[in-house]
């Protein structure tokens, strides 16, 4: 059975990983007959935001026991992850990817990138393996990558000229679609980088992981 490491960054979208794209991108994986692992790193998350007023909360959280709750409790550390165990590597979505994994929420792209997280993507590209990353996470993968890798994010103007200074070649997509870089083997979806229906978000996941088996 083929396996996929999945990095996520946190619970929720405006302060850690999107839970749809998280458990939707888990279901594809489960029905394209593999089996993931889920990895966080074990970091304090930038801020708390409350999710029905949008203001920041007076409290501190850490990554990786927040990412458990999308996990149901089976996580492990980011500093366990070995390329060698796995044929893929993932990374769902959400403003924790651009906050607590890198800072292009803060900095676009003069960001800098969590040293534990550049390591887990370049020493999976060293060992030529294919990256999934949805949403927001193409432009943290452009930062470590560069090398006019080609991603997208959809059709965000801003994100995308920030992907374009770290010297990525942004695609426009609607939802569904899929770009490949074959190169690097870094396959990207927009998600809710666009106004989407979770069903549409489904679609992404299905196909992301779709092409992901294809190529492991």
């Amino acid at each position: 059975m083929k396996k996929i490491a999945i990095i996520l960054s946190g619970c929720g979208v405006f302060d850690g990983s999107e839970i749809h794209e998280s458990v939707l991108t888990m279901l594809a994986i489960n029905r394209a007959g593999a089996e993931y692992t889920i990895f966080a790193p074990d970091i304090e998350q930038y801020h708390v935001i409350n999710h029905i007023t949008g203001e920041e909360m007076p409290e501190s959280r850490n990554v990786l026991i927040e990412s458990a709750r999308i996990a149901r409790g089976n996580i492990h550390k980011l500093t366990e992850y070995k390329p060698s165990k796995f044929d893929a590597l993932i990374f769902p979505g959400g403003f924790g990817v651009a906050k607590n994994l890198c800072t292009f929420a803060f900095d676009g792209a003069d960001c800098s990138v969590d040293p534990r997280i550049s390591k887990a993507i370049l020493s999976t590209v060293e060992m030529n393996k294919p990256i999934g990353a949805l949403c927001i996470s193409p432009a943290l993968i452009t930062k470590v990558i560069g090398e006019d890798l080609e991603v997208t994010i959809g059709k965000d103007k801003e994100t995308a000229e920030g992907i374009e200074k770290m010297d990525g070649v942004h695609k426009l997509t609607d939802h569904g679609q899929v770009i490949v870089d074959e190169k690097h083997k870094v396959v990207t979806t927009p998600c809710y980088m666009l106004d989407a229906t979770i069903g549409q978000i489904a679609d992404g996941a299905e196909n992301i992981v779709k092409i992901i088996m294809q190529m492991i």
